[in-house]
């Protein structure tokens, strides 16, 4: 494993820590040289990402933070090309230059939470307003070129003010470290443990009630995605008939109480969130420091995008109802409204095909 000094020092918006370079034995005269345990953090890292857009992938649209995963992607791409590199060249012109880049890098990933998740926001609260109207290809010119403006801004910043200096340390009588300083994202920190906080302060007053409800949700969803299956759509806005068996009478079941619309919303985040926010509070508990080029990666961004869509889902669905003009993301937000209005299989809604929009797909209630 890759060792990261937790000493460190704190400012208010980072963790300084020390990332170790190389290490030698002083009595054994043994060399330790950690680049290749960097490039292959690295990989690891782009290899996740490449997992999570894989599992995305049907998700992508214009949207900014769409735009910012595609964007990640390339940058650690960047990542494991130049590090990679560096091992054909001699360690002692490569060391310096390792150095540089990381603590350039980890300020650069940094610099991009705050941004990406303002403008993320901002981006889907115009997107359920008349500026959303806007064809696809000025979207996603808008936001590739925001995209672009904050990568430009976040690399631009740190240069000058980012220690890139090796720096050596007696760690103790038989062992010397090379390190450099690299910085932790605090912004991730505390935006990771509230999420936590508010997911389990939410559920707790409901725990006894959770697992009948996601049974019910789940019903729904399946009940949802049979009425959307192509190979059984409807072409008419006419009621469908259907013989109800003691198996979906029990689907039209309501479970009472129904859970607010807030806590419904909170409950579908968690349930697919959770893992990855208990992950982090583990490492953090743990004292376990990442550099922000580990951090920031793909799983963040979906979590971010998960969390700020809900939020103005939230905010928009006594307006617009279960369906908006928000992109469709990973979580379920339209079954999670309906399980808080207590909808039952037959009540929701069949999607109908409807000739005068061509080939898009129109959700009505029919």
């Amino acid at each position: 494993m890759l060792p990261e000094s937790a000493a460190s020092l704190e400012t208010s918006y980072t963790v300084k820590m020390m990332a170790i370079v190389k290490q030698w034995d002083v009595a054994s005269g043994c060399h330790t040289d950690n680049t290749d345990k960097y490039l292959i953090l690295v990989l690891s890292k782009s290899g996740m990402d490449a997992v999570v857009l894989y599992l995305c992938y049907r998700k992508l649209n214009t949207s900014f933070l769409s735009m910012c995963s595609l964007s990640i992607i390339l940058a650690d791409l960047v990542m494991v090309f130049f590090i990679a590199s560096l091992l054909f060249l001699g360690p002692a012109r490569y060391l310096g230059s390792l150095c540089f880049f990381l603590a350039n890098a980890s300020a650069t990933y940094g610099a991009l939470p705050l941004p990406i998740m303002c403008l993320g926001l901002l981006d889907y609260c115009l997107e359920v307003t008349s500026l959303g109207n806007q064809s696809a290809l000025c979207k996603l010119l808008r936001n590739l070129v925001l995209t672009l403006l904050v990568w430009i801004l976040a690399v631009i910043n740190p240069f000058g003010s980012v220690n890139s200096d090796l720096i050596e340390l007696d760690y103790n009588k038989e062992t010397t470290l090379i390190v450099c300083e690299v910085e932790e994202s605090t912004l991730l920190t505390y935006m990771i443990s509230g999420l936590s906080t508010v997911v389990i302060c939410v559920m707790l007053p409901f725990w006894s009630m959770i697992p009948k409800w996601m049974e019910k949700a789940e019903r729904l969803s399946d009940a949802s995605e049979e009425r959307v299956n192509p190979s059984k759509m409807l072409f008419t806005s006419t009621k469908v008939n259907v013989t109800q068996t003691g198996e979906e009478n029990y689907l039209e079941e309501t479970i009472q109480p129904c859970p607010p619309l807030w806590a419904s919303l909170m409950l579908c985040f968690g349930t697919f969130w959770m893992p990855y926010l208990a992950v982090s509070v583990a490492c953090l508990i743990c004292g376990f420091g990442v550099p922000s080029y580990i951090t920031v990666n793909m799983l963040w961004l979906e979590c971010t995008n998960s969390f700020l869509m809900g939020l103005v889902f939230w905010i928009k669905s006594n307006e617009q109802g279960p369906y908006s003009q928000l992109p469709e993301g990973v979580c379920m937000w339209h079954v999670y409204w309906h399980l808080s209005k207590g909808t039952g299989q037959q009540q929701l809604p069949i999607a109908v095909f409807n000739p005068s929009k061509g080939k898009r797909k129109t959700v009505l209630d029919v």
